[in-house]
């Protein structure tokens, strides 16, 4: 019998493509979850004929009217300038909400975009309840009274850093976790960490957010992790720095 000739094109099949987030699959309890929280932080700097402590106000307002939750930050380094820290799980809020808010305040706000940080929660996939760590902690995390301090920035990771093998990539995140860890459970800094790869200007790939009760231990946390090896060898940029205070809540 002759042999049947094979289509000169076969089409190859494309892999599924999964973006679901996941954990605990190393514990036994695995977690998926299609939901993750986006975060924004817009910085302003008031015009002269702008009163910083109206436009927070009037912000504010804004920002209640449309139902947008948000965090206001006087910027300690410029007497005039605000963070407005926002938060959804649905992006578009930033654009249906946040942005007509915005423009509702009117002028004598100029946007400082070199300051703009917008990313996305990802799981690590060791977060023994995926969804509070997805969805809830961010929230509780930067709306905690208890806790008025920010120190918000942007990193972007070396390439190398990306071809290193899953195991010496897992050790290297460890030490980092670590020091984390520490800090929080002595409620000294507490962190949000967003991934923001394709979402920001200068291509960098997380948003790190320190939160706590005082500057000092936000600051010392940050030396500390200079000397881990992912800060020392891989870490290609951070910043720029924005540091705030909280003097608003719209919950």
């Amino acid at each position: 019998m002759a042999e049947q000739s094979r289509p000169a094109h076969v089409e190859e099949q494309s892999p599924a493509v999964d973006m679901a987030e996941r954990a605990g699959q190393h514990t036994g309890n695995p977690q998926v979850l299609e939901s993750r929280l986006f975060m924004q932080l817009l910085v302003f700097e008031c015009d002269q004929d702008r009163d910083p402590v109206q436009a927070v106000d009037q912000i504010a307002t804004e920002l209640a009217r449309r139902d947008a939750c948000a965090v206001i930050y006087a910027d300690v380094n410029a007497p005039r300038n605000l963070g407005v820290l926002t938060w959804s799980e649905e992006p578009s809020h930033f654009v249906t909400a946040v942005r007509p808010a915005i423009l509702a305040v009117g002028h004598g706000l100029k946007p400082l975009p070199e300051f703009t940080m917008l990313g996305r929660t990802y799981s690590t996939g060791f977060e023994p309840d995926l969804r509070f760590w997805l969805l809830t902690r961010p929230v509780s995390t930067v709306t905690n009274e208890s806790w008025p301090w920010a120190v918000w920035y942007p990193l972007r990771r070396s390439g190398a850093f990306n071809r290193l093998d899953g195991r010496e990539q897992g050790a290297i995140l460890k030490e980092h976790g670590q020091i984390g860890r520490a800090y929080g459970e002595q409620d000294l800094a507490h962190d949000v960490r967003l991934a923001c790869h394709g979402l920001d200007t200068h291509d960098n790939d997380f948003v790190i957010g320190l939160i706590g009760k005082e500057l000092h231990p936000l600051s010392h946390v940050v030396q500390s992790m200079r000397k881990t090896r992912q800060t020392s060898e891989f870490i290609a940029s951070m910043g720029p720095f924005f540091v705030g205070h909280v003097v608003r809540r719209i919950t």
